[in-house]
């Protein structure tokens, strides 16, 4: 084996234990949730309330929002956070997160629209 081969062989392990180490570092969580509107994301109270207290956990890094489906998908760093404290911070903003109930003072200030008639 020339040293070009070696050369190329060790770039090469090198790049994959790079990838490797990049997905480890990210989490993908999708969660179960409740969703009584049909315009979550763009309504101008709770939707903008989700969004901007939602990317304040520390460690995540997006969501997106589905109301059809009623899931909230969740990337985030599981070195920076935990699965458990995203719930309880989605439940913190009055909305079920998996088996983690809305806390019932945070529902009780999402807009009319957001509640069941």
């Amino acid at each position: 084996m020339n040293i070009k081969q070696f050369l190329s062989i060790i770039l090469i392990t090198f790049a994959s234990l790079s990838v490797n180490a990049q997905v480890k570092e990210s989490g993908k969580a999708v969660i179960k949730t409740t969703i009584n509107c049909d315009h979550c994301k763009a309504c101008e109270t709770c939707g903008l309330n989700f969004r901007d207290n939602m990317l304040k956990i520390k460690g995540v890094k997006m969501y997106e929002l589905d109301e059809k489906k009623m899931t909230i998908t969740v990337y985030y760093n599981p070195k920076k956070t935990s699965l458990a404290t995203i719930k309880t911070a989605i439940s913190k903003l009055g909305y079920d997160a998996d088996d983690v109930k809305a806390d019932p003072a945070s529902y009780e200030k999402l807009d009319g629209c957001c509640k069941p008639a």
